[in-house]
C-alpha cells in the first residue's frame, strides 16, 4: 500500500493539505484530504483485493454511473495500477441504525435502489453463486478453511439458484452495509467495488440482512420498491438473505487468507457463518423456493 502522505504531495504539489484517516473501512484505507475549502477522499486499496473479485476499472465505471444519477460521489482521479482512488467528499451524515430500519428511510432506500437498478447497464456482473465458489477456491488454495460446513452451504446455494436462476437484469451495488450509506437531502451510497449487473433481490436482501430488518420492515422495503409485498416477494427476499450472509461469511474467509489489515477476519467469518446457518435452520427452504420460483419480477 502506498504512503498516503507521499501520494498527497504528488497528487497536489505545492498545495497545503491536511490528511486524516477515516474510520470504518475493512478492505481499504480511507483518508480525508482537506485542500483549503476543497475536501476529497483518498482511498488506498488493500492487499489482495483482486482475489475478492474486485476490478478497479469496473469499480470506477460503476461509481461514475451512480454519480451521474446523484447517488455516489464523483470520481476525480484514480490509478488502477497504483491502487488509489480520489472522490469528492460528501458532507453527509451516517444515518442511525434505527433510521435505516424504519420509515421514512426505508421508502427512500427503496426509491434509491429502484433508480440505481435502472441506471445500467455496466460491464461487470455479480452472480452470488459464482462469487461464493471463487472465494472457496481462493481460500482453499491458501490453506484456509470455512468455519462452517461448506458442502452443506453449497447444497443450499444450489437449491436457491435452481428456484431463482441468475438474471443480470439490474445495476446493483451488492454491499449495502450501514457504513456505505450516508444521508444529506437524499440517500448516498459509497464503495462500488462489488457493483455489477445482477438480481435486484440481492441488493434488497443484502440491505435487509445487514440492517437486521424486522418482518414488518421487510414488508415496508418491498412495498416501497415493488408497490406490493406478497408471499412470493417475501419468500424470495428470505432466500436472498441466506445467499447474502453466505457471501459475507465467505468474504471474511478470503480476507483471512489474503488481507494485511489489522482486522480479525476469522471472527468476522465465524459470526457471519453462524448467522447464515441460523437463517437456514429457521427457513423452510422447499416452501420458500416454491414461492420464489413463481415470482416473475
Amino acid at each position: 500500500m502506498a504512503d498516503p502522505r507521499a501520494l498527497v504531495t504528488r497528487l497536489w504539489p505545492g498545495r497545503e493539505a491536511h490528511l486524516s484517516a477515516l474510520a470504518g473501512g475493512i478492505t481499504n484505507a480511507n483518508y480525508l484530504v482537506e485542500l483549503g475549502e476543497e475536501r476529497v477522499v483518498l482511498r488506498l486499496a488493500g492487499e489482495g483485493t483482486a482475489l475478492l473479485g474486485i476490478d478497479r476499472d469496473d469499480e470506477a465505471a460503476a461509481n461514475e454511473v451512480a454519480a451521474s444519477i446523484g447517488i455516489a460521489p464523483p470520481v476525480l482521479a484514480r490509478s488502477a495500477v497504483e491502487g488509489w482512488l480520489v472522490t469528492r467528499y460528501l458532507p453527509a451524515r451516517p444515518p442511525s441504525a434505527e433510521e435505516l430500519a424504519s420509515e421514512p428511510m426505508l421508502g427512500e432506500i427503496a426509491s434509491t435502489l429502484r433508480a440505481l437498478h435502472g441506471a445500467g447497464p455496466v460491464n461487470a456482473r455479480f452472480e452470488v453463486a459464482s462469487v461464493v465458489r471463487r472465494y472457496h477456491e481462493v481460500a482453499s488454495a491458501r490453506g484456509v478453511d470455512e468455519p462452517f460446513d461448506f458442502d452443506g452451504a453449497s447444497a443450499v446455494l444450489e437449491r436457491v439458484s435452481a428456484a431463482r436462476p441468475f438474471r443480470a437484469s439490474a445495476f446493483c451495488h451488492n454491499d449495502l452495509l450501514a457504513s456505505n450509506i450516508l444521508y444529506d437531502d437524499r440517500v448516498r451510497i459509497l464503495d462500488w467495488e462489488y457493483a455489477g449487473m445482477g438480481d435486484p433481490f440481492f441488493d434488497l436482501a443484502n440491505y435487509s440482512v445487514n440492517q437486521d430488518l424486522s418482518a414488518a420492515s421487510d414488508e415496508s422495503l418491498l412495498t416501497g420498491y415493488f408497490g406490493r409485498a406478497d408471499e412470493r416477494h417475501l419468500a424470495t427476499l428470505d432466500l436472498f438473505k441466506i445467499l447474502s450472509e453466505l457471501r459475507e461469511a465467505m468474504w471474511g474467509v478470503v480476507q483471512r487468507a489474503v488481507s494485511a489489515l489489522d482486522v480479525d477476519f476469522a471472527a468476522y467469518a465465524r459470526e457471519r457463518g453462524r448467522h447464515f446457518e441460523a437463517l437456514v435452520a429457521a427457513a423452510d427452504l422447499n416452501a420458500l423456493a416454491g414461492l420464489a420460483a413463481r415470482l416473475a419480477d
